[in-house]
């Protein structure tokens, strides 16, 4: 089942351009997903609260197709994918209109908070009827460029403003913190994000910043000390 969420954009989700920024196309995505679980009888709160769990973002691969700008009608779909093992697949389409802006694939591990391990498909406790995944490139996995390929090009310390109910780093906010990171940003437009989660970053800590260019693409590392956080791919055209 495809379920759908009209929202209007507002101002304060737009960058210099006066365009949706890359941060606030993923948060219109995962607040869909959360309105979708309600419907289905658990809010994440509930979730949490009543059962011990967490939805983590292990993977999302989001397409950018089209700007889109303040006080504009979107309507935000999403659907869940056929699941095995420990992924949960999700998917989300925006619009305005019938023109697609943006498109997202995304992979979930549910965590059992109290056992700190991670829980099959097979134990979610709702049944959502599945649909068929985006293809394509949206499926493909990525290789990100080792470390000894990149140069390092800042820090970011994880903050107040950061942190979500898990008590870390919300995954909304990395491809805008990932654009801080993108050289001559103002001149270009983001047309794709692949964030890839490999441990959580915590309030308190820093992190290293690497970066590689190759053409108009960039893609990231984020370490923790030793411990390399997200691998990350922001895709650009000039404008």
């Amino acid at each position: 089942m495809i379920f759908s969420y009209q929202y209007q954009t507002k101002w304060h989700d737009t960058d210099f351009k006066r365009e949706v920024t890359p941060s606030h196309l993923l948060a219109y995505m995962q607040e869909t997903s959360n309105y979708h679980l309600i419907g289905a009888g658990m809010s994440l709160d509930e979730l949490r609260d009543t059962r011990g769990l967490a939805f983590l973002l292990s993977r999302v691969t989001m397409q950018l197709y089209e700007p889109l700008y303040a006080n504009e009608t979107i309507t935000v779909q999403t659907w869940v994918n056929e699941s095995r093992g420990l992924s949960f697949h999700r998917c989300f389409r925006i619009l305005r209109g019938e023109t697609v802006i943006a498109e997202a694939f995304t992979i979930w591990a549910l965590l059992d908070l109290n056992a700190k391990k991670l829980l099959p498909v097979t134990e979610f406790p709702y049944d959502i009827e599945p649909e068929a995944p985006l293809g394509g490139e949206f499926s493909a996995r990525v290789r990100f460029p080792a470390i000894s390929a990149m140069e390092s090009v800042g820090k970011r310390s994880i903050v107040y403003s950061d942190i979500d109910y898990n008590g870390h780093m919300n995954n909304t906010h990395y491809p805008n913190m990932l654009c801080d990171f993108t050289p001559e940003i103002c001149s270009r437009r983001v047309t794709g994000v692949i964030l890839s989660f490999l441990h959580e970053a915590t309030f308190g800590h820093e992190l290293q910043v690497y970066r590689a260019q190759n053409g108009n693409d960039f893609s990231f590392r984020m370490m923790d000390g030793e411990t390399s956080c997200i691998e990350a791919l922001v895709k650009t055209k000039e404008l």
